[in-house]
């Protein structure tokens, strides 16, 4: 494998596999363009190096071949204007124009290629589909975390095309660097603070963790099914009566491993699932009939804070209630805030999963943590302990 700092770029044609599945407004404009950001040392990289930039991506979920809601032509504006570069355009990524387009860039350039999800061959995985990409390029740069998880052709198969110019991009190598950080470190304590609607898809995570961690935070609507099953009661909040026992499991693999499990002693409790509801703090073990948890309460904002301050290593993946409801912010806001200061004391936090970044993005806290993950479901895969076919891709 090459490293990104150490290739020689001159005269050649990257071909580099990011992420610009950005959201568009109606008028497709982008909305966020936190990934075509993420995505750029890579390209600068590249092109500042005597290297040429051929930039392919998925946008959406195209069903019927080319459509123009999901048509990458709607980026080249905003990457001309974030890279300071012109920016050719493909209106395919593989056949005569790509090729012909290609071949014509000079050092220095950037052509963006149309949506590979154009073509059903690239989630299929079609190796032929992926020879005809790799056509077009020199090496192969994959620099998209986010679907790291998908054995799709321009992510994975490509790889093959390129036995001895094939890397990771800036990216890549910052997510990777920051989970195995959290993973591998001997650095102590660690703690891993999960949250979210559902204990069951957070099973695998949790149990890979506990091989891993020194405390472990249980917050959001998954910590009901937690209290249930230790017999609190629960009124109407969130819970998955099928995944009772494997609460009780959980708990008990914890102190066999010697982890310290943290759950809410407290909570926000509703009359209705929304902002305007009436609130009240209640003991999380005796919560009354018709009223539901939306939040951690004050006392658990406390424990869970000192936990985090204390620790040297932080992971955090999901939300302590529903914060986008401005009055069930307080105890997600809490966490964040906890996390913040544990970083500038010295530890090492890594937020990941849409919801985490969403919050730490709302708090405006993303520049006070060491690392914030682009992708979500690469980063549960990771945690679960999976080999993500991406990242095999390149180390093989």
């Amino acid at each position: 494998m090459n490293s990104l700092q150490s290739y020689n770029f001159k005269n050649k044609k990257a071909l580099i596999r990011v992420d610009f599945n950005v959201p568009l407004d109606k008028q497709k404009k982008i909305t966020d363009d936190t990934r075509i950001r993420a995505a750029l040392p890579t390209i600068l990289h590249v092109i500042k190096n005597g290297g040429s930039a051929i930039i392919m991506s998925h946008l959406g979920r195209p069903k019927n071949g080319p459509e123009n809601d999901f048509s990458l032509i709607h980026l080249v504006e905003h990457l001309e204007k974030l890279s300071s570069t012109k920016v050719h355009f493909s209106n395919n990524c593989i056949g005569d124009e790509a090729k012909n387009i290609c071949q014509a860039m000079k050092t220095g350039e950037i052509t963006l290629l149309e949506n590979v999800r154009f073509h059903s061959e690239e989630t299929k995985g079609d190796k032929a589909f992926a020879e005809s990409l790799s056509q077009l390029g020199d090496c192969f740069i994959n620099d998209a975390f986010g679907t790291a998880h998908r054995a799709h052709s321009s992510t994975t198969v490509i790889a093959e095309f390129f036995p001895n110019d094939k890397m990771f991009g800036v990216l890549m190598e910052g997510e990777i660097t920051s989970l195995e950080k959290v993973l591998n470190s001997n650095q102590k304590p660690l703690t891993a603070i999960i949250g979210g609607a559902k204990v069951s898809s957070k099973i695998p995570i949790i149990e890979n963790l506990l091989n891993k961690v020194d405390h472990l935070i249980i917050g959001g609507g998954m910590a009901y099914t937690f209290i249930k099953a230790n017999g609190g009661k629960i009124g109407s909040s969130l819970v998955e009566d099928d995944f009772l026992e494997t609460a009780l499991n959980i708990q008990e693999l914890a102190i066999k491993k010697n982890v310290k499990i943290h759950l809410p002693v407290d909570t926000l409790t509703a009359d209705s699932f929304s902002n305007d509801a009436n609130k009240e703090e209640t003991h999380i073990n005796d919560i009354k009939k018709g009223l539901m948890g939306l939040d951690i309460g004050n006392k658990s904002e406390g424990i869970f804070s000192d936990v985090i301050n204390n620790s040297k290593l932080i992971l955090w993946n999901g939300p302590m209630g529903v914060f986008e409801f401005s009055n069930f912010e307080s105890g997600t806001k809490s966490i964040a805030h906890a996390i913040k200061n544990a970083t500038k004391n010295g530890a090492f936090s890594l937020i990941g999963g849409g919801d985490s970044v969403a919050a730490i993005n709302k708090f405006n806290l993303a520049d006070e943590v060491s690392y914030v993950s682009t992708g979500g479901g690469a980063m549960l895969e990771y945690l679960e302990g999976k080999t993500l076919p991406g990242i095999h891709a390149i180390l093989n």
